[in-house]
């Protein structure tokens, strides 16, 4: 029996006519199991969602290399400027409109009409997954009930996004289109649009990874002055090291001076106090003398 993984990639990677009966037919199949109220709750896919998710799994290495983009894009942009950031911005957004330009060319070919409203939802999913590394697992889940937003500074609510927890960590594995259920539809291929698409692609992505070397490169250089200030640093911490020891050299001295300073001053009281007995008894002698000549 297949579980509820399998189950919901198949559904979702449907026409998004036929998603509903064909989720509720499975549930019928299930009925019995636990399963079946499981696949039972599966949400349908807003539009925004459906084009996503057919996008990761008819164009899976476009997607691979938006989000091998961000996240080169989140590790370098630590260490840029703010003109870099905003330069890196612009970069991003043409790589996400270029990506959404060709979810709608398969959308078309599937037979549903994107709407201006519903590209935004598209290029915000996008550049979420771009800007925060769990909302690029909700994407590559191929699983989206609904699209995604996320400025990548607060975390987003990825699991109400995604129709099973589980979907986080799985990739929706490619698939070629199905033919045509509808014989009344017909597919317009767009040479010149597609080409554009492609060339747009082509040229944001080719910034953006100018941009991310060039953050590289910069981040190399900051990281060689943070270690020769930590070298500088620590030579500094050593001749502090030397110096006070040498001070509690010095004190020791002087407090050696100090004792022998008062051991001196004694001494010199001391040959004072006999300098003067010996002078007085002098006197009192030469006194005697010149009293016994006279």
């Amino acid at each position: 029996m297949a579980d509820l993984l399998e189950i919901a990639d198949e559904l979702y990677g449907l026409p998004l006519p036929d998603f509903t009966p064909a989720r509720d037919a499975r549930a019928k199949e299930l009925k019995g199991t636990p399963l079946a109220p499981r696949v039972k709750a599966l949400k349908k896919p807003s539009t925004a969602a459906w084009v996503v998710n057919l996008l990761v799994r008819r164009d899976t290495a476009q997607v691979e290399q938006v989000l091998t983009v961000g996240a080169a894009l989140r590790e370098a942009q630590a260490s840029m400027s703010a003109e870099e950031l905003r330069a890196l911005s612009r970069q991003r957004r043409q790589l996400t409109a270029a990506v959404t330009t060709g979810a709608r060319r398969i959308a078309r070919e599937e037979g549903t009409r994107v709407t201006e409203a519903v590209a935004e939802q598209v290029e915000a999913t996008l550049t979420a997954a771009m800007v925060d590394e769990r909302c690029g697992q909700a994407l590559r889940s191929g699983m989206l009930t609904t699209a995604l937003a996320s400025t990548g500074l607060d975390p987003a609510d990825v699991e109400a996004a995604v129709a099973v927890p589980e979907a986080l960590g799985f990739d929706a594995p490619a698939r070629e289109a199905a033919p045509p259920a509808r014989p009344d539809l017909r597919v317009v291929p767009d040479p010149e649009a597609d080409a554009k698409a492609v060339a747009a692609a082509a040229a944001a992505l080719e910034e953006a990874e100018a941009a991310v070397s060039e953050a590289t490169a910069a981040h190399a250089e900051t990281v060689t002055a943070v270690e020769d200030l930590e070298a500088r640093g620590l030579q500094l911490q050593a001749e502090i090291a030397e110096l006070r020891s040498r001070m509690d050299e010095l004190e020791a001295s002087a407090e050696e001076t100090d004792d022998e300073l008062s051991d001196a001053e004694d001494a010199r009281s001391q040959s004072e106090s006999e300098l003067a007995a010996a002078t007085q008894a002098r006197d009192a002698a030469a006194a005697a003398l010149a009293k016994l000549k006279g």
